[in-house]
């Protein structure tokens, strides 16, 4: 019997090694990411300075589930997905964009 069990360990011991590894590597931190990036999606408000997955700066104007309103220049409104928000930009990333 215990020559089975060292025989199953041989065997089935890399693999689950291997899946830890995944979990860990990869599996996790894509799960964390995915949460913050849900978060701050769910976070967004009317005047939240943002900048779109296709690099657009603009300031939240108005806002539902899947549209959100951004002005991008004086008297200019575009409208985009919720999902294709980038990132919130922080007022010292507009300083150095404007300098």
């Amino acid at each position: 019997m215990n020559m089975d069990m060292a025989a199953a360990m041989a065997t089935w011991g890399p693999i689950a090694v291997m899946l830890l590894i995944f979990y860990f590597l990869l599996y996790r931190p894509q799960k964390r990411a995915q949460q913050e990036r849900e978060e701050m999606l769910n976070s967004l408000k009317k005047g939240t300075k943002v900048i779109t997955i296709g690099g657009i700066y603009g300031i939240i104007s108005q806002l539902n589930e899947k549209v959100v309103k951004l002005q991008i220049a004086e008297k200019v409104e575009i409208e985009v997905a919720r999902g294709s928000i980038g990132s919130i930009v922080k007022d010292e990333d507009l300083k150095e964009v404007n300098s």
